[in-house]
C-alpha cells in the first residue's frame, strides 16, 4: 500500500497496523447483533465479501440473503426498518448507489426509516476489475438525497464507533468501506461524533482535510512535510454529510492553504462541498481537490491507483509544496 519511504515514515510515527474496516464492521456488527436479537442483516450475495459469513453461521435467523437483486435489498431493509428491526443493508457500494439509488431515495430517505445502508468495497478497493466496480460516484448521489448521514471511517476505532452510532440512529445512515488493511491514526482516549471531524494533527501552512482510506497518506505527508519544515494539519472527515462546517472554515481562516483528499471522483464530495463553505464564508485560500479526475479511471491495485492520482505521502507532499509556492 505504501511506498518505502511512506512506509518508513509509519513506522517513525509509530502507527500500528489493523485490519480492514470492512472486517472491524463485520465484527462489530456481529457483537451488536448477539446483544440486540431485533438487529438484522441483509445481503445480496454479498455474505463472503462484506466478511459477514461468521455473523451468518452464528446468527442464522438474523440475516437476509436476497441474491443478486440490490433493490429489493434496499427495499426489504427499509421494510424491515419501518417495521422496527434494525437492519443493515450490505452490498458493493458500487452497485448499491447506481442500481438501487431510487429505492434509496424513496424507500429509505423519503420514508425516513432508521435503515442503515453499507457500502462495501468502495472507491477503488475492486481495483483491477475496473470502472465496472468502481465506487466514485456515491458521495456525490448520496450528498444529494436529504435525510442521509454519511460516513467514511479512516480506520478501526472510527468503523467500530460509526457502526455503533448507525445501530443507535433514528434515520437513514449510509457507511462506506474499502478492503484494504488499515493503519490506527485515530488517538488512544478520543471521542467520535458524527458530523464532527476528528483532527489528527495541528498546523498552520496547508491544512489537509481527508477521508476514509486517504486520510493515513495525509498524515504522512504532514510528517513529511514536517521535516522540511511545513507545519500540516490533517483532519479526518468521517463524516461528509452533515458536514463539519465548523472545522472546515477553522482551516480556511487558519492556514494558507488547504488540500481536500478523497477516494472519490473530484466531482460533488468532500473537495466541492468544502470549497462551496470556504466560499460561503467569502474565504479563498490557495486550495485543491485532490481524487479522481474526470477521465477513464486506470485500473490495478488499489495502491497503484492511489500513486497514479497522487493520492500518497509523496504525491500529497507535492500539491501542498505547490500551493505554497504560489
Amino acid at each position: 500500500m505504501f511506498t518505502p519511504a511512506a512506509k518508513a515514515m509509519a513506522e517513525k510515527l509509530g502507527l500500528k497496523k489493523g485490519r480492514a474496516n470492512l472486517e472491524e464492521f463485520a465484527d462489530t456488527l456481529q457483537q451488536l447483533a448477539t446483544a440486540d436479537k431485533n438487529l438484522v442483516a441483509v445481503t445480496s450475495d454479498s455474505r463472503g465479501s462484506g466478511k459477514l459469513a461468521p455473523y451468518g453461521k452464528a446468527l442464522p435467523k438474523q440475516i437476509v440473503e436476497v441474491g443478486i437483486a440490490e433493490q429489493n435489498l434496499v427495499g426489504i431493509t427499509a421494510g424491515l426498518a419501518a417495521c422496527g428491526k434494525k437492519a443493515f443493508g450490505v452490498s458493493p457500494s458500487c452497485f448499491l448507489t447506481a442500481r438501487s439509488l431510487e429505492q434509496i431515495k424513496n424507500d429509505v430517505c423519503y420514508s425516513n426509516v432508521p435503515a442503515v445502508l453499507v457500502g462495501i468495497s468502495s472507491g477503488v478497493s475492486y481495483g483491477a476489475l475496473g470502472s465496472t466496480h468502481h465506487s466514485l460516484h456515491d458521495f456525490a448521489v448520496l450528498r444529494a438525497i436529504n435525510n442521509l448521514t454519511l460516513i467514511a471511517p479512516a480506520d478501526n476505532f472510527e468503523t467500530r464507533e460509526a457502526v455503533k452510532f448507525a445501530a443507535a440512529a433514528k434515520r437513514p445512515v449510509f457507511l462506506r468501506f474499502g478492503k484494504a488493511a488499515m493503519l490506527d491514526v485515530i488517538p488512544a482516549g478520543t471521542k467520535f461524533e458524527a458530523g464532527q471531524a476528528i483532527t489528527l494533527r495541528e498546523g498552520k501552512d496547508v491544512a489537509f482535510l481527508a477521508s476514509g482510506e486517504t486520510v493515513i497518506h495525509a498524515l504522512l505527508a504532514a510528517a513529511h512535510l514536517a521535516e522540511a519544515g511545513l507545519s500540516a494539519r490533517v483532519l479526518s472527515f468521517h463524516t461528509i454529510k452533515p458536514l463539519d462546517t465548523a472545522a472546515v472554515l477553522a482551516a480556511g481562516r487558519e492556514c494558507r492553504a488547504v488540500v481536500t483528499v478523497e477516494e472519490h471522483m473530484v466531482h460533488g464530495g468532500l473537495g466541492e462541498a468544502v470549497a462551496a463553505t470556504l466560499l460561503a464564508a467569502g474565504l479563498a485560500p490557495r486550495f485543491k481537490i485532490v481524487g479522481l479526475p474526470d477521465e477513464d479511471t486506470v485500473t490495478g491495485a488499489q495502491a497503484d491507483i492511489f500513486r497514479h492520482y497522487g493520492i500518497s505521502m509523496e504525491g500529497l507532499a507535492e500539491t501542498a509544496r505547490g500551493l505554497l509556492k504560489t
